[in-house]
């Protein structure tokens, strides 16, 4: 009862409704609203200007992000499928943000990243393939400027990664970037059970 109260605490509008909706048409499964209220907050504390989502989805994350960054902020969202990113768009005008507060780049995130700019980010947000987690990490490190935030969702991938009995691959990749981050002296670390886990950490100064 008080995990689907706290789940509720901030309540999602119809944009966010309608998002979802059209995740559920894709067989997109999106950050939950526990998880997107917390991801607007981090956005917040940080003062994101600059931020990277990889997993556009349908955009519901991405609204949540936009909400919490900046005014002049601009969200980079990363999805292999254009189709995703279609829809994020509509997401994304329909909570009334410019065209030009999103740049949507296709393609594999791990073609994509290498190519953003070292340490000129707020926040990285991850929610894509889950083997990759440990790369996304990686990536993240670089990407982020010192105090900036990074962020997984399905930390606790459907309470799979606190059963040492459970090891298939996702799951197996999600406990070790939840050890490298808890183990990794320049982050400040903190799991979150909003959801199905949201595991955050802020780069150390």
């Amino acid at each position: 009862m008080s995990w689907a109260y706290s789940q509720e605490y901030v309540p999602e509008d119809n944009v966010l409704v309608r998002a979802r909706q059209r995740a559920v048409e894709m067989g997109v499964v999106p950050i939950g609203p526990g998880g997107g209220a917390a991801l607007r907050l981090l956005a917040a504390v940080a003062g994101a200007k600059a931020a990277v989502e990889i997993g556009t989805g349908t955009g519901v994350s991405a609204v949540w992000l936009l909400r919490g960054m900046r005014p002049d902020g601009v969200l980079t969202s990363v999805d292999i499928e254009p189709e995703h990113q279609r829809l994020a768009r509509v997401a994304v005008r329909e909570a009334g943000f410019a065209a030009n507060r999103v740049r949507f780049i296709p393609g594999p995130a791990l073609d994509v990243l290498p190519r953003l700019a070292d340490g000129q980010y707020d926040l990285v947000f991850c929610d894509a393939d889950k083997t990759e987690y440990g790369d996304y990490l990686t990536e993240a490190l670089r990407l982020l400027r010192p105090g900036g935030v990074v962020a997984f969702d399905n930390a606790l991938w459907h309470d799979r990664v606190a059963d040492p009995a459970q090891r298939d691959p996702e799951t197996v990749a999600i406990r070790e970037v939840v050890r490298a981050i808890r183990e990794d002296e320049r982050l400040i670390p903190c799991l979150l059970p909003v959801g199905d886990g949201l595991l955050c950490a802020v780069k150390r100064a």
